[in-house]
């Protein structure tokens, strides 16, 4: 794999520019020092001979040997010569020597002559060699140090220069670099002084071309979704989501809920005699009130399960809940104005069942529709409840539970158990996901998915979030080895500024080795619906660096944007989705158009309640990341 380069093309040419002159610099230099040497050396050779030539001349006349001795010293002297010896085979004939100390003897200039004229003669001079006792003086060496301050400044201003004209490459490689470090979108459009330029608009046109494709297939996978998934009239969704999760709710032992049926009598009247333009406006008016209504239950799913017909699941309610929720239901509707082909006063029916896990889903909506048959027959807008016997029934009012929930926070906060998350590829842990669970009166465990929707309805969640977040951060501070925890926390508990800032105090405080080790798991209904809100939030605890990751993914129809927006690590796909899905094909479309949105990112997919080996086969070959469930490892109490 390519690698971007460590060294900026600049710096490059730069260096090479530099090195290029100062090498030439440094060969001149060693040549212009042999130079001067040689010229000395040649000199002083040179000179010698002719003082050599000039003994030569005086020896070879009679009366001038008797005459050395009084010019020859002079001569010498002003000629650096230090000892001079004239020598025949009889003996020394002249010896010269200087007075002057010599501070190192081994720079003196040896040499030998055998005498043309006197051949029985030789003479030996040792001589100190030019420029040998000179040193350095600018104006000696004037011309070599302006060309020295030449070539220098030469250098400077022409690395200026190259740097100069480089300068757009530059521009260029630095949002190269930006680019592969994730700024795409703060590089999409280049500097003018960019150059190449035809590189710089070739980056251009690809960047924007590349969000062009990336918005289209989030438009698309979002469009897969919705036309698979939701009625295109009123939004809500249609019969096929609602009966997959359905089933996945009667698939776990420990749910429960109702499931509530709504008919409008004399359909197919009203769209023949009023038309389907005013049928479609009724059928929007209706849906409206109920979409408003359900949004007092955490986890509601609303269905229009056909033409005229709405369904509504509401799971762990009690049945006092729901009586109330249907009255006060049926109320809202009745101050709706019907179609005038319709009765005023017998144009809506409901229908409700309670259902437990392991029941089918059929026989489910059965009973659903025979009680709303029997509502029908009462020929006037009522609601029936199918009877049938309860094998748990919670009568618990908000009063018993704020007791229960605060009994369990004053004495140490709620059992924590752990399910590790494992990667597909090598089946290594990359985090364990914290499971809250509570005992109730009777010593009863109770599940999380049953007691939290009732801790936010009164008010307990930030206390339950501050409690296990406290036993979290005990625990990794103890543990030798850390493991990764991953912590459910809720929307609304990060929307409280003194939520926020105690637990920003709690983190700063923790060693910062150990941030890593902590996922935050937010649910991705509460932060699309509070995205705004809780970016601010979310970005400063990635800053510190924690791990973000979304919890109950595809429960709901909504756009994958807020994964680059907020940098989420993990998305955890909803049970609902997993449970089954080598059995269902919308899951399979549903599953792959979600990791089609989030292909271009780096977050990783994550299947939660995996059961069976079939299941995860078709979950790897869809392309998820890491799996959880039972088929891996069950829930293990960890405090």
């Amino acid at each position: 794999m390519r690698k971007a380069s460590g060294m900026k093309l600049t710096n490059r040419l730069v260096a090479f520019v530099t090195m290029i002159v100062i090498c030439a610099i440094f060969v001149i230099f060693i040549g212009g020092a042999l130079s001067f040497r040689k010229l000395g050396q040649d000199y002083l050779t040179h000179y010698l001979n002719g003082v050599v030539e000039v003994i030569d001349q005086e020896l070879a006349d009679p009366q001038g040997g008797a005459s050395l001795s009084r010019w020859l010293p002079k001569l010498l002297k002003s000629s650096n010569v230090t000892a001079l010896t004239v020598t025949s085979p009889h003996g020394v004939v002249y010896a010269y020597k200087s007075m002057e100390s010599i501070t190192d003897p081994n720079i003196l200039y040896d040499s030998e002559y055998q005498l043309q004229l006197n051949p029985q003669y030789k003479v030996t001079i040792e001589s100190i060699p030019p420029y040998a006792e000179f040193t350095y003086s600018l104006g000696a060496m004037s011309f070599i140090s302006l060309a020295l301050g030449i070539v220098i400044f030469g250098l400077i201003q022409g690395v200026r220069w190259l740097k100069f004209q480089l300068r757009g490459s530059e521009l260029l490689e630095t949002r190269g670099r930006m680019i592969l470090a994730g700024k795409v979108d703060d590089y999409a459009v280049g500097d003018d002084n960019e150059w190449p330029g035809t590189a710089s608009l070739a980056m251009d046109q690809l960047i924007k071309e590349l969000k062009d494709a990336r918005q289209e297939r989030s438009r698309f996978d979002t469009f897969i979704r919705t036309h698979t998934f939701l009625d295109q009239l009123t939004g809500a969704a249609n019969r096929i989501l609602f009966d997959s999760r359905l089933k996945s709710m009667l698939q776990e032992p420990d749910n429960q809920g109702s499931v509530i049926l709504l008919r409008l009598a004399d359909w197919d009247e009203v769209v023949a005699e009023e038309g389907r333009v005013i049928a479609d406006e009724f059928i929007q008016d209706v849906s409206i009130i109920l979409s408003n209504f359900i949004q007092r239950f955490p986890d509601t799913m609303l269905s229009r399960y056909y033409d005229a017909e709405f369904a509504i699941l509401i799971p762990q309610q009690s049945d006092k809940e729901i009586k109330l929720f249907i009255n006060q239901l049926l109320n809202a509707l009745e101050r709706l104005s019907p179609p005038l082909s319709t009765e005023r006063d017998n144009w809506c029916h409901i229908g409700v069942t309670h259902f437990q896990g392991g029941e089918r889903r059929g026989r489910i909506m059965d009973e659903a529709d025979i009680a709303l048959r029997s509502s029908q027959l009462q020929g006037s807008n009522s609601w029936n409840r199918f009877t049938k016997e309860s094998h748990y029934e919670d009568d618990r009012g908000s009063v018993r539970w704020r007791t229960l929930f605060d009994r369990i926070l004053t004495h140490g906060g709620p059992l924590l158990y752990q399910q590790p998350i494992f990667n597909a590829e090598n089946k290594t842990v990359i985090s364990r996901e914290i499971l809250a669970r509570i005992k109730d009166e009777h010593r009863e465990l109770i599940k999380a998915s049953y007691f939290m929707p009732v801790v936010n309805q009164v008010g307990f969640n930030q206390r339950f979030d501050r409690a296990v977040i406290n036993q979290i951060l005990t625990l990794l501070k103890r543990e030798l080895t850390p493991e990764v925890y991953s912590i459910n926390i809720s929307a609304y508990s990060l929307l409280d500024k003194s939520f926020t800032k105690w637990l920003f105090n709690e983190l700063l405080q923790m060693p910062r080795p150990l941030m890593s080790h902590i996922v935050f798991e937010v649910s991705e209904s509460q932060l699309v619906k509070n995205l705004d809100a809780l970016r601010p939030v979310l970005k400063k605890l990635v800053g510190l660096g924690c791990k973000l990751a979304v919890d109950q993914a595809g429960r709901t129809i909504v756009s994958t944007h807020y994964v680059k927006e907020v940098k989420v690590n993990y998305l955890k796909l909803h049970r609902g989705l997993v449970r089954d899905i080598n059995k269902r094909q919308e899951n399979q479309l549903f599953v792959r158009s979600m990791l089609g949105a989030c292909d271009d990112s780096n977050v990783q997919i994550i299947a939660v309640g995996v059961e069976t080996e079939k299941e995860w086969e078709i979950l790897k070959q869809l392309g998820v990341s890491a799996g959880q469930g039972r088929l891996f490892a069950k829930e293990d109490v960890i405090l």
